[in-house]
């Protein structure tokens, strides 16, 4: 975000225009009256006839019934008939015109324009034109639906024909003039429909999905229109008529006028979103279900409960009633995903395999069956032998509410339910409703271990709670419900399902039962002997369903009301949020008060989302909608490197969740809440999908890690409302003992234990610039190859060789004496033949250079051999030794071919440039001093002619090593490795370099791991061996070499670039790069050398050879030494690597910054969100960007609010509107 405040535009101009035109076609159903350009009066007469069309046939069929020629019926299937023609004759129309257009656009192939393609711009011809015909009626896009949406338009026709005739209207309100009011505007609705059904669908403000790939979209308003006539149908046709009904009737019909009105609001809900939400409610509230975490596990748990509910009208006896719904319930209760899992394993099943969390309820095995069998053998012996023994008899009138064994459960439950209320306020960081903090809550955060000692009351009342809910609790209720009176008057609809509901909420969701339970309860012993002749007639199946229905739209309404009050006063307030129109829609929402309290009443009663316009106090109600609000599956994302700190930290922080859940930390557990972590700079985002017996499902998302500056100012209001809650000092006043954050949508709840990186930056200025450190980087890089190597040795010796060892690959082994064995040292492979008459050295196929990052590899590629002219600059010192500025790597065809890569280009490319080769026949260009610099010391390319460069692998020039203990053969290295392109004398100058004295240390410590037993004299014989010793030297200073480091480090932008794997050419890097595994140990060293610079400049130096021995064991055990943006820092952060550590370069500031990240047990504090104010932001981020197309970045809607935490939250919604980087699939968590 870059603009911030009140002046940011809520639509830009080129929005409202567009806008402007929508918005019209949507209220009309479909026509295009303003177009923004001029278009010919036929383009409007055209839509103004087919508009008004249906009107015309059913205004003749209602002008024919009133005159007694027809009959109603004969009237309604005139009006249909003619309907269905017309329909029919422009679907024909349009499927003529897109053949017509389509056959001109393949004829004109490339050179013809698309006459669409400025949908806001057609150029029109004449009125039946196949251009105007597709912009008038662009037809369907399946075969099917021009079927379907023809013969549906008839019959809508038709049957709106009969509901609006003259004299049915007149029978309902007994006048003439409301009836003809009715019926002309009645009939406007009915052309809506039937514009938006045949000719050209308009685009709804209720709109739940993205793309309407099925044409849903047009039997929105007809099947709305359907539902309002068969009402009206039914009370005609009733035998028996009921004043409920006619008084239905009525209304509807009013209402039928207001249905544009109502679309165009966006008030009722899409097809596929009512279907939804209609299960959803019908699931929760009257079968005792909960919402799902998907759309199909919807679908299916609904026909199942429905059955079940069915099944229970049939049994006869009231035992088997109360058995059967028991059993149900509890069944349907579990996770039955569990099931699935375990079913599909056991189809698979090679062995036992460990659960993996290792505690119960992770997954469905012997403990947890054996358990969830207890419990439902005991639960159905106990209401058994309840209804059995202590049932009243069928004849026997209800004893009063304050008598009998019932009673005493009564009184029970009341206990309980005041028990886990009280437990479970004192768990949290604050009590009653966020307004006091609970001083029982820990106040040290310092570190875990402190925070769980100060926990551990709260564990021993959180371990209370759950025995008296999931245990005691659900058994006093199945005893309640068991010996109820109502049982038995099972043989009604009403009753079925309210004691198949009551005995299923009992185990779904135990804490909403109980407090059910203690209303219905309360209600029959505060009326005692008096009598309620409504409320008891309902029997206290219905009773439990109404007091739950009552209680939910009850707390919506509550959460609901302060959303609007955050909004309303946050406008005025917060002076970034204060608009211009600012004092005038506060003093409408003043003076409309009662309106605004019905709108909120009406959002409540529907449980649709509050729609805050543009999130401004402009309130409508959102079409209803499934709790988890977006209709795409749970886990999609916008992931990027930052992602895998969400991922690696999910797992732990399922586990705290599950902790927490089950101690009621974290309140009321209900579908559809929300909750926020914060943690550093992660943010993270935690929503209940699902709430079963013992179970819960939750989807866990990651937000970005503030790269906006919204992100930010609404994370640092985050960081101040959990500080306020959880560092609070130790003495409390009254004062201080207020939330003075209350109004904040987020509610700070607990502080969770959760294994994560913490990730620590600094700048490295002082330490990578310092030559003191510098000095020792050299030193330290030898050191660390050395221990390397013979690590290597000992793990090929155990076994453990790396994939990829070229042992065997052979460089020719050295054979052939003389001077032209294996001349030139290594080629690319896009090199040319060497001549028959020279032996030359050739790599093994497949061998490629070792990458660190993409990066680098672009930059070999660019700065290949002569074909860059970067290289050519006046920087270069002519007469002075200078790092070439060119990285060359050998890299394989076939490697090339699968990175996308071409392979480099060797061998001189510039223009005017000549044949080196031929002039200095008997030289290497690399020893030419004066040329280097320019460029043309390259590695030796295959012209015809060979440069001779000093064998590696002649005999001639490095003596044979020769070794004197025979168990020196397990330290060897591979001949590969032996090979090194460099003059002997200058490894012999650097031979100083050499730690011999740390090698002996090393090889004394690994001689017992490669040997298995070893005495001390294999062991002195290992260290006095002086070719062992000269081999290391030889392999670790030709690695020097290679890497370029040879000589001291001066600058730190030479030592960023070697971290990074850049490195400059020079006459051994192909040789380096050849050898895979040498060229990983080689900058693994490197890397590891400056990570022990950047410890002992903050540390101190390492004393002992002992110590930098631990030092490096602990690099390779518990670090992962490299760059971000490597697959191995990816792989390590999900590993859960102990540390992690990486060099950056911050090119705005100019400074080197070090990153380590350390897994640890770390505090996660974690709070509550005001649900319906996600919901409603939601709702608006919908409409505005599916309707209005409102996707600028800098919109208002989109701006840091700390109070609502508008910009997270639109974050957090699901892809395409939202762009959380991580999300995970639906998370199980046990919460027994």
């Amino acid at each position: 975000m870059v603009r911030m405040g009140p002046d940011v535009p809520l639509l830009n101009d080129y929005k409202q225009e567009f806008f402007w035109k929508r918005f019209p076609q949507t209220v009309l159903g479909g026509p295009r009256f303003k177009l923004g350009y001029c278009a010919p009066p036929y383009v409007y007469v055209n839509q103004a006839v087919l508009f008004l069309t249906p009107w015309l046939f059913g205004g003749i069929a209602t002008l024919l019934c009133q005159l007694q020629v027809l009959q109603e019926l004969h009237a309604a299937v005139l009006s249909g008939m003619l309907m269905f023609g017309a329909a029919a004759g422009v679907q024909s129309l349009a499927l003529h015109a897109a053949r017509r257009s389509g056959a001109v656009q393949r004829l004109g192939a490339a050179a013809a324009p698309n006459i669409l393609a400025d949908e806001e711009e057609v150029e029109f011809t004449n009125c039946v034109g196949p251009e105007t015909v597709r912009f008038i009626a662009p037809g369907k896009r399946f075969g099917l639906n021009v079927v379907i949406h023809t013969v549906l338009a008839g019959a809508l026709c038709g049957f709106g024909t009969w509901y609006l005739l003259l004299g049915r209207l007149t029978a309902l309100y007994g006048s003439v003039g409301v009836s003809l009011l009715v019926f002309v505007l009645s009939w406007v609705t009915l052309c809506i429909a039937e514009y938006s059904l045949i000719v050209n669908t308009a685009t709804e403000t209720a709109t739940f999905q993205a793309q309407d790939t099925y044409e849903i979209t047009p039997l929105t308003r007809p099947l709305y229109i359907l539902t309002f006539i068969a009402v009206d149908l039914a009370d005609r046709f009733t035998v028996d008529p009921f004043p409920e009904l006619l008084l239905t009737s009525q209304v509807l019909h009013v209402l039928f006028l207001l249905l544009p009105l109502l679309w165009a609001l966006g008030l009722l809900s899409p097809l596929d979103a009512l279907l939804l939400w209609a299960m959803e409610q019908a699931l929760v509230f009257g079968l005792g279900g909960s919402p799902m975490s998907s759309n199909f596990r919807l679908l299916v748990m609904f026909v199942v409960s429905v059955g079940v509910a069915v099944s229970t009208f049939f049994i006869p006896s009231s035992l088997g009633v109360v058995l059967f719904c028991l059993s149900t319930g509890f069944l349907l209760s579990l996770d039955l995903s569990q099931v699935g899992a375990l079913c599909r394993g056991c189809c698979r099943w090679r062995g036992p395999s460990p659960a993996p969390h290792g505690s119960f309820g992770w997954r469905l095995g012997c403990k947890e069956l054996l358990f969830y069998l207890s419990l439902l053998l005991g639960a159905m012996a106990e209401a058994g032998l309840l209804h059995h023994f202590l049932g009243p008899p069928p004849a026997q009138p209800a004893s009063p509410a304050s008598e009998g064994p019932q009673a005493a459960v009564s009184y029970l439950l009341i206990i309980l339910f005041i028990l886990c209320w009280g437990l479970r306020e004192i768990q949290g960081a604050y009590v009653l409703g966020g307004v006091f903090l609970n001083p029982l809550y820990p106040k040290g955060m310092s570190n875990v271990p402190v925070f769980k000692k100060g926990n551990r009351g709260l564990h021993v009342a959180g371990a209370i709670r759950r025995g008296l809910l999931n245990l005691v609790s659900p058994f006093a209720m199945v005893a309640f419900l068991s010996m109820d009176t109502s049982l038995q008057q099972l043989h009604s609809a009403s009753l079925s399902v309210g004691f198949t509901r009551a005995f299923r909420v009992v185990w779904q969701s135990s804490e909403d039962a109980l407090l059910q339970m203690a209303v219905v309860v309360s209600v029959r012993l505060a009326a005692g002997d008096r009598a309620l002749p409504v409320w008891d007639s309902l029997g206290t199946g219905v009773q439990l369903l109404l007091v739950s229905l009552l209680s939910d739209r009850v707390v919506q309404f509550l959460a609901k009301l302060k959303f609007t009050l955050s909004v309303l006063v946050t406008s005025w307030t917060e002076k970034k949020q204060r608009r211009q129109s600012a004092g005038t829609l506060l003093a409408l929402n003043a003076s409309l008060c009662p309106l605004l309290l019905a709108v909120v009443t009406l959002s409540a009663t529907l449980s649709a989302p509050l729609l805050p316009l543009f999130t401004l106090p402009i309130f409508l109600v959102g079409f209803p909608r499934p709790q988890r609000t977006w209709p795409g599956p749970v886990g999609t994302a916008c992931p990027c490197p930052d992602s895998i700190f969400y991922q690696q930290m999910s797992e732990s922080l399922a586990r705290a969740l599950r902790n927490a859940f089950a101690r009621g930390s974290l309140g009321t557990l209900s579908p559809g809440s929300h909750f926020l972590g914060r943690f550093q700079d992660r943010v993270v985002w935690i929503m209940i999908l699902e709430r079963g017996y013992g179970y819960c499902t939750v989807n866990i998302k990651g937000l970005e890690l503030q790269e906006t500056s919204c992100h930010t100012v609404e994370a640092r209001r985050v960081d101040e409302v959990f500080e306020g809650a959880f560092e609070r000092p130790e003495g409390l006043g009254v004062t201080r003992a207020l939330n003075v954050h209350w109004g904040n949508a987020l509610t700070p709840c607990a502080a969770l234990p959760v294994r994560v990186y913490s990730d620590a930056r600094s700048v490295l200025s002082g330490v990578i610039d310092s030559h003191d450190n510098l000095r020792k980087l050299q030193d330290d890089f030898l050191k660390a190859l050395v221990w390397l190597l013979l690590r290597h040795c000992v793990q090929r010796r155990r076994g453990f060789l790396w994939a990829g060892d070229e042992v065997s690959g052979g460089t020719g082994g050295g054979g052939g004496g003389g001077g032209g064995g294996g001349g030139g040292g290594r080629k690319s492979q896009s090199s040319q033949p060497a001549p028959s008459s020279i032996t030359v050295t050739q790599p093994p196929e497949g061998v490629v250079a070792v990458e660190s990052n993409v990066s680098s590899l672009k930059f070999r590629q660019d700065s290949s051999s002569l074909t860059s002219f970067g290289d050519w600059s006046d920087e270069d010192d002519l007469f002075g030794r200078q790092p070439a500025r060119r990285t060359v790597a050998l890299v394989s065809t076939a490697t090339e071919a699968q990175l996308g890569h071409t392979a480099l280009a060797t061998g001189p490319s510039l223009p005017g440039s000549v044949e080196m080769d031929s002039l200095f026949e008997n030289m290497a260009l690399s020893a030419l001093r004066p040329l280097q610099p320019l460029g043309l010391g390259l590695p030796a390319v295959d012209k015809g002619r060979l440069s001779e460069v000093p064998s590696a692998g002649s005999h001639g020039s490095l003596p044979l090593l020769r070794f004197s203990c025979p168990q020196s053969e397990l330290f060897s290295l591979p001949s590969a490795w032996q090979t090194a392109p460099l003059l002997p004398a200058r490894l012999h100058q650097l031979r100083p370099l050499f730690p011999e004295e740390w090698f002996r240390f090393v090889l004394g410590r690994f001689g017992p791991a490669a040997q298995g037993e070893a005495t001390e004299d294999t062991t002195k014989a290992l260290k006095e061996d002086e070719g062992l010793r000269e081999l290391h030297a030889q392999v670790a200073l030709s690695c020097l070499v290679s890497l370029g480091a040879e000589a001291v480090f001066t600058s730190p932008s030479y030592v960023y670039r070697l971290y990074c794997g850049d490195v400059p050419w020079n006459e051994g890097l192909d040789w380096l790069c050849a050898s895979k595994e040498l060229h990983q140990l080689t900058l693994k060293a490197f890397r590891w050398s400056f990570k022990l610079l950047f410890d002992q400049a903050s540390l101190g130096p390492v004393e002992s050879p002992g110590e930098l021995f631990s030092a490096l064991e602990e690099c390779e055990r518990d670090w992962y030494i490299g760059l971000v943006a490597e697959r191995g820092w990816h792989d390590s952060v999900l590993q859960e690597k102990p540390f992690l550590f990486s060099l950056g370069h911050d090119l705005t500031m100019g400074t080197y910054t070090g990153r380590v990240l350390s897994l640890q047990d770390q505090l996660v504090q974690v709070g509550r969100l005001n649900g319906e104010g996600v919901r409603g932001q939601w709702a608006n981020l919908s409409w505005e960007l599916l309707y209005a197309t409102n996707d600028d970045e800098e919109r208002y809607s989109i701006q840091a609010h700390p109070i609502m935490l508008r910009n997270l939250t639109v974050q957090a919604a699901d892809p395409p509107l939202g762009y959380p980087i991580y999300s995970s699939a639906p998370l199980h968590l046990p919460c027994l």
